[in-house]
């Protein structure tokens, strides 16, 4: 767990002299499974406290349980680690709890050996439009996993135009019934002749326009979707309504 509180910092952001030169992409929190299976919030509370106290950065005031309901009120996705030092039925009863916590439609992803995908904490990136120029374009989508309990992608190139606020709702649908995590990409907007960069996690959505298309590109939506367990059929249908 981290030590701050998430909302003053995010609140940072829209400072003058900060909103012009960063944003925020999405609220992350970490959260010890096997601290909250013993009925505690982290691992070495006395480590933790001393290392409060030792940075004069930090609000020394604030109870430890109240930075963590403020963590988790906070969160656009939660990431649950150390789940491989608990038995299933611990996990399940922690995942359980949280959910109870969480904000409706913030999603919680496993982290075994705090491996975890570095394309589900990242936003929207040069290496991300490079993929998908490269990938067909004709209402096209390929899922990559190995099985179902591992983080995939599911990729798609359409060939139509969307209303962002309309397309958002379509994206929020989907994240309400299936395990997506985040979507990136670009949009092909009605009468605008610049694309639109889009990017979402659980179910905030920020976008902008970036630049205009260039003569030599196709005017497509492109989307990435990552999550588990995706069913890219549905998901492509849901997104040709409208």
């Amino acid at each position: 767990m981290t030590q701050i509180r998430s909302k003053p910092l995010v609140q940072a952001f829209r400072w003058p002299e900060i909103r012009t030169q960063a944003t925020v992409d999405g609220v992350i929190t970490v959260v010890d499974c096997e601290a909250l299976a013993k009925g505690q919030l982290v691992g070495d509370l006395a480590a933790l406290e001393s290392q409060r106290q030792a940075d004069p950065n930090l609000e020394h005031e604030t109870p430890i349980e109240e930075l963590f309901e403020d963590q988790l009120a906070c969160a656009d996705l939660v990431l649950l680690t150390k789940v491989d030092r608990v038995n299933p039925q611990e996990r399940h009863q922690v995942e359980q709890w949280l959910k109870q916590e969480l904000p409706a439609g913030v999603k919680v992803v496993a982290c075994h050996r705090g491996e975890i995908n570095p394309e589900l904490l990242l936003g929207f990136n040069a290496a991300v439009e490079d993929h998908l120029d490269q990938r067909p374009s004709h209402h096209d989508h390929e899922a990559e996993h190995d099985h179902d309990d591992e983080i995939q992608s599911v990729w798609l190139g359409i060939e139509r135009d969307y209303d962002p606020a309309q397309l958002i709702r379509q994206l929020q649908a989907l994240v309400q019934e299936q395990e997506i995590y985040r979507i990136k990409g670009f949009v092909a907007v009605p009468n605008k002749a610049m694309r639109l960069v889009l990017q979402g996690v659980g179910e905030r959505f920020d976008y902008f326009y970036d630049r205009p298309w260039r003569p030599d590109e196709p005017r497509q939506t492109k989307l990435v979707l990552i999550g588990r367990a995706l069913q890219p059929d549905q998901i492509e249908a849901v997104m040709q309504q409208g």
